[in-house]
């Protein structure tokens, strides 16, 4: 039994044929949890299905978006932490114990994929770029940026619900954030299993972009000079070998060499500034103390149980 309660939640868009069973799996397997499905305006009975079987559904008029379901899912959700399961099927309801296992020790719980387990192969490809731009970003061996199957604590998740997006990149959004926030971070491999029915609406080159610029985006919100200080970097060494050959074929320092030189001493300038707001926008958020009263009531709850 576990030491805490549990939200399941479940995003889903006209997902009738698995949902019905996936949920009953869940079930069988944690009777005591809070099983969320949120539709994402489907057009088929996605809804009904799981309200059949029991399940607390949540539905939007219309189709926003993967991460909007999931942010649905965290308002409403009661529990102290948070499972995050596709309603596709991919993802095997008997790897949540595993995931919870780690609990309250790690903040958030990743199931990493294969490659295997991935759509195909350039998005086992795109994910493997993610990664390494990730890992750059956060100073920390992310392992799968884009997995959608994780557990975090509740009021961890609740305070990155203004960043997420209401695409699918949600899960980049999570991840940089819990890691940049210097929260802890654990990933447990898994066996994603193929879509039993229909195909994923992820665009490979248009996703692709904007999970690109979140994770930029993201890197500026927590860690700029992460950014702006290889650009301005760049730019010297553009500056230096631009006046190197003008030097050498012309006898003198050139505009360009000059214009590149300023720029990256601007860039980096911009780098020192938005780190210091940075730092400023750090020590200004809110230290309540929910994540330590939360480890804390576990920990008491354990001691009861013994």
């Amino acid at each position: 039994m576990d030491a805490f309660t549990l939200s399941i939640i479940m995003p889903t868009f006209n997902e009738a044929a698995t949902i019905g069973d996936l949920v009953k799996r869940v079930r069988s397997l944690h009777p005591n949890a809070q099983i969320i499905v949120i539709d994402d305006g489907s057009a088929d009975r996605t809804a009904a299905e799981a309200e059949s079987v029991g399940a607390t559904v949540y539905s939007h008029p219309y189709n926003i978006g993967n991460g909007a379901a999931v942010k649905t899912g965290i308002r409403v959700a009661t529990g102290e932490v948070l499972v995050f399961l596709d309603g596709d099927g991919q993802h095997r309801p008997e790897d949540i114990g595993r995931m919870l296992e780690f609990f309250p020790t790690y903040d958030m719980v990743v199931g990493e994929r294969k490659i295997g387990g991935h759509a195909s192969l350039d998005r086992a490809i795109g994910n493997h770029v993610y990664n390494w731009l990730a890992t750059y970003v956060t100073k920390f061996p992310v392992k799968d940026l884009t997995s959608g199957f994780r557990a975090v604590k509740a009021d961890i998740a609740r305070s990155y619900i203004y960043l997420l997006p209401n695409t699918y990149s949600y899960p980049t959004t999570i991840t940089l954030g819990v890691l940049r926030d210097g929260r802890s971070v654990k990933y447990v491999p898994i066996e994603a299993q193929r879509r039993k029915t229909g195909k994923s609406n992820i665009k490979i080159v248009k996703d692709g972009v904007r999970f690109f610029m979140i994770i930029i985006r993201i890197c500026t919100l927590y860690s700029p000079l992460r950014v702006f200080l290889p650009v301005s970097f760049s730019m010297f060494i553009l500056g230096s070998l631009r006046y190197g050959y003008s030097l050498i074929t012309e006898g003198r320092f050139t505009n360009m060499s000059a214009l590149l030189y300023i720029s990256s001493v601007i860039i980096f300038m911009m780098g020192l500034v938005s780190e210091q707001i940075c730092q400023m926008r750090f020590e200004r958020r809110n230290s309540d103390g929910q994540v330590v009263k939360f480890d804390r009531n576990m920990r008491d709850q354990k001691e009861t149980r013994q």
